[in-house]
């Protein structure tokens, strides 16, 4: 199948590879600085050039990149064009986009780290209808491990943000943790040892282990200011339901003194860094 690309960054990367590597043709087109594209990939100078194919995927980063996107690149998409939002932008661009534009539209962002989209072991929640789910489904198989239908188009990005909203207290919870735990003076090797083998061991926490006792050695599987921007489109949704979420609430505010640190671009991990500054306890 011919499929159009757009966003060839850190996650986009290795799915299209994945798509390439599954059969089909990819024609890629990234509004950044042009990095080049993994094998069997043809790299297009611009938007428009994705709507010789009938689908097409964006995976960027943020609602404004998308709807410009949509709004000003697949302008020319023929009828029955199906354009697949799998960034994380929030339920309301979709929605808006999805009823705005003659294209059929619905979202699929998806949940795990860069090496889970380079094993394509990442998880997708698709919000649109069951038609166009099971059209996308063997599409997106060849990218993820798998796929849950939400229901409309929309719920599958509200499903991403409530995912991240946990991820976010999680990575907190085990900050806070470690940080107990030293002031107790255990070591916190054996103490994430027995975190990993406790009621609270979920699989998170085993494979962030490195990301918080060594982190010079772990790659950057999420960075802190993506982590925040989702947390901030989840509290948005929240308080447009009057809903309070003091929990969410601290760990936006505890990834914002992150970035205020210096350390946007870092692992979600360092919110231990962030906390032990708040605390003026030395970083390392």
């Amino acid at each position: 199948m011919l499929i159009g690309f757009a966003g060839l960054g850190r996650m986009g990367r290795p799915m299209a590879a994945n798509l390439a590597r599954a059969g089909h043709t990819i024609l890629a087109y990234d509004p950044g600085p042009n990095k080049g594209a993994p094998k069997g990939i043809t790299v297009v100078g611009s938007a428009v050039e994705l709507t010789e194919a009938s689908l097409t995927i964006s995976m960027l980063p943020d609602g404004a990149t998308t709807r410009a996107l949509v709004v000003e690149g697949l302008t020319g998409a023929a009828d029955g064009h199906l354009h697949v939002v799998m960034g994380t932008v929030g339920p309301e661009v979709v929605r808006e986009m999805a009823g705005a534009e003659r294209m059929d539209i619905i979202d699929a962002p998806v949940s795990g780290s860069v090496s889970m989209a380079e094993t394509a072991t990442i998880t997708t929640m698709v919000g649109g209808s069951t038609e166009q789910f099971e059209r996308i489904r063997p599409v997106l198989a060849a990218m993820t491990s798998a796929q849950f239908h939400t229901g409309p188009a929309g719920s599958g990005s509200a499903a991403k943000l409530a995912v991240n909203a946990v991820l976010a207290a999680l990575s907190q919870g085990i900050a806070e943790g470690l940080l107990i735990a030293e002031a107790g003076d255990l070591d916190l090797k054996v103490f994430y040892d027995v975190l990993r083998n406790s009621a609270a061991g979920a699989p998170y926490v085993g494979y962030k282990e490195q990301a918080f006792l060594s982190p010079g050695a772990a790659g950057v599987a999420a960075p802190v200011s993506l982590i925040r921007k989702d947390l901030g489109l989840a509290l948005d949704l929240a308080h447009r339901q009057q809903l309070s979420l003091p929990g969410a609430e601290a760990a936006y505010m505890v990834l914002g003194d992150a970035t205020e640190a210096g350390l946007g671009d870092e692992d979600m991990a360092q919110v231990l860094a962030a906390l032990r500054l708040r605390n003026a306890l030395p970083i390392s």
